[in-house]
């Protein structure tokens, strides 16, 4: 039994997200967290809500709320939803928390300690008319690099390099447009992070099995050069920034930890957060010297956050100096996008997870979106590819299979496991085929390949149909009631498999599948089960009703014209 520790990115506290944030980070994390479980394995998944910065007290404002409030309120509600995604987080937390200001303050003393941390007067850009410093990503302008219009001022999301807002070319503040800015003079803290790059370069270089696009866009901030980074902002909001001695750092009154700074170390802070709340140990899951030398740690997060997890992150824990456990895998996700656009919120484009749950029960969603997700490149969501594979995949496919054969026992053969006749090549073979697949399921999830994990899942359900119409008991029954036997007694074990590969993905349909055969076992079978014969004879089992509903094109229609659609 292996210790295995996953960490999601955090989603931003400003409102429910999309799909696509659900896709590139959450749902991949909660699948692959499931399926360790399954296979009896020691997993600890933590993530949390990222609570500060300018956008939180932006959006606070926009509600006529205080941001402590308003963040209360929206970590509910995405804690909420989460769980209605069947998200099985071991802790949700907040990096509001008490144990990561504790802990980000801590962070910043020990790098301070190490020579890392510098204080430096700062020409920061002021906005007039909003009567505040601007952070990074509030102003916006032309890239320098790329010349994109819209680049931020932490980053442009062209071509992908960090920036500072004073790099931009024709600035205005993205809070209200206003061009009417000055550079202002301002003290902050910066970490050297040219002073730890050899460091970060060699521990990157050491990852031999990460996966390519998140070692490739480690190595192109790393081959581009780091900068050293301002880690604290004038914000109300926040870590605040503290001196030696507990109190108001002199010189930095009324600062704060700039959020990316302060939001990782949340994946530690929750961890702490879980243990205080249900009695356990924390430090043997991140230090290496209270135990964590056998943990596997893994991330799971967007591309447009690798750079931070690949440099400024690690760039605090090794600047330390402290035994804390790194990243040992880092998968990263391309972009779901919209009919080739973005998810946009005010132009009405695209499903957010609240309302994804109006039309339609999780599983069909958690299917769709790790079969067809951005895994390797970006991906497109459409309507019309959704309901294909719905109604293909699950309805078609996995439902009818299951309804199916439990029905037919149930008016055929007393509603229990049949005795008789003997299995013979076809079943044989069967297996053969089923045992395959099942392997290369277990390979691709055990490399985080979740495309072709459900690939390798669909193909076992497609096996269990291609049996079925072969053995055909409801032909059989008509001459031979042993070889139809057979056939019922092969199809039920395979209902009962069915659930168990279907669990990390379909954690709502899973236990009503395994149900319908009156079983209760979702681990994911080993290689040597004998899983063709592992119902009873005289085993009871119970139609469950439809599992999956077909989508049609009504529904299609109606919801691209709620949500948008190809003509949009």
């Amino acid at each position: 039994m292996a210790r295995i520790l996953i960490t999601s990115a955090l989603p931003y506290i400003n409102g429910i997200k999309h799909l696509g944030n659900l896709a590139g980070s959450m749902l991949p994390a909660d699948i692959w967290a499931r399926f360790m479980r399954a296979q009896g394995h020691d997993v600890l998944y933590i993530c949390a809500t990222d609570e500060h910065g300018t956008p939180a007290e932006l959006a606070a404002a926009a509600a006529g709320q205080d941001v402590r409030t308003y963040c209360d309120e929206q970590h509910l509600i995405q804690k909420k939803a989460g769980e209605a995604f069947g998200l099985s987080f071991d802790w949700f937390g907040r990096s509001s928390s008490d144990q990561n200001r504790a802990l980000t303050q801590h962070f910043c003393a020990a790098l301070e300690k190490n020579g890392l941390i510098e204080e430096r007067v700062d020409r920061m850009i002021y906005s007039i008319d909003d009567g505040r410093f601007l952070p990074d990503r509030y102003v916006e302008g032309t890239c320098p690099h790329c010349k994109f219009e819209k680049a931020r001022g932490d980053q442009c999301d062209n071509c992908g390099r960090l920036l500072d807002p004073t790099d931009l070319i024709n600035p205005y503040s993205s809070v209200s447009g206003s061009r009417n800015l000055e550079v202002r003079d301002t003290r902050h803290l910066y970490l050297l992070q040219t002073k730890v790059e050899p460091q970060i370069r060699e521990w990157v270089n050491s990852k031999t099995d990460w996966q390519p696009l998140a070692k490739s866009i480690a190595n192109k901030h790393l081959d581009e050069g780091l900068i050293d980074r301002g880690i604290t902002r004038d914000l109300s909001w926040g870590v605040p920034v503290v001196g030696a001695d507990g109190g108001p750092r002199e010189g930095m009154e009324g600062k704060v930890f700039y959020v990316w700074f302060d939001a990782p170390i949340e994946y530690i802070a929750a961890t702490q957060e879980w243990a205080e709340a249900n009695g356990k140990t924390w430090k043997d899951w991140w230090r290496l010297d209270e135990g964590a030398e056998d943990v596997r740690y893994v991330q799971f997060m967007g591309k447009d956050n690798v750079a931070f997890h690949t440099v400024s992150f690690p760039a605090t824990i090794i600047g330390s100096g402290e035994p804390w456990k790194t990243v040992d895998q880092l998968k990263a996700f391309n972009w779901l996008n919209w009919y080739g656009g973005k998810f946009s919120t005010s132009m009405k484009r695209g499903v957010f997870m609240d309302q994804a749950l109006e039309l339609l029960p999780a599983d069909y969603w958690r299917w769709y979106l790790t079969a067809y997700g951005p895994e390797h490149s970006d991906a497109a969501f459409t309507w019309e590819q959704f309901q294909s594979a719905i109604n293909k995949d699950l309805a078609d496919v996995l439902g009818n299979f299951v309804n199916r054969i439990v029905k037919f026992t149930e008016s055929k053969f007393d509603g229990v496991v049949p005795e008789g006749g003997q299995a013979g090549e076809v079943e044989a073979k069967l297996e053969a085929d089923l045992r395959a697949a099942i392997a290369e399921a277990t390979e691709h999830y055990e490399a985080m390949e979740f495309r072709k994990a459900a690939a390798s899942i669909r193909a076992a359900w497609v096996l269990g149909n291609e049996y079925l119409q072969f053995a055909a008991p409801w032909t059989a029954l008509k001459t031979d009631r042993d070889q139809a036997a057979v056939g019922v007694r092969t199809g039920l074990n395979l209902v009962a498999l069915f659930a168990r590969l279907a669990a990390p993905v379909l954690t709502a349909s899973a236990p009503k599948i395994a149900a319908s055969v009156n079983a209760t076992d979702l681990s994911w079978p080993k290689a040597d089960e004998d899983f063709l014969n592992a119902l009873p004879v005289g085993h009871k089992v119970e139609a469950q009703g439809v599992l999956f509903n077909k989508i049609d094109d009504a529904m299609v229609a109606e919801w691209a014209e709620r949500f948008g659609g190809a003509e949009n």
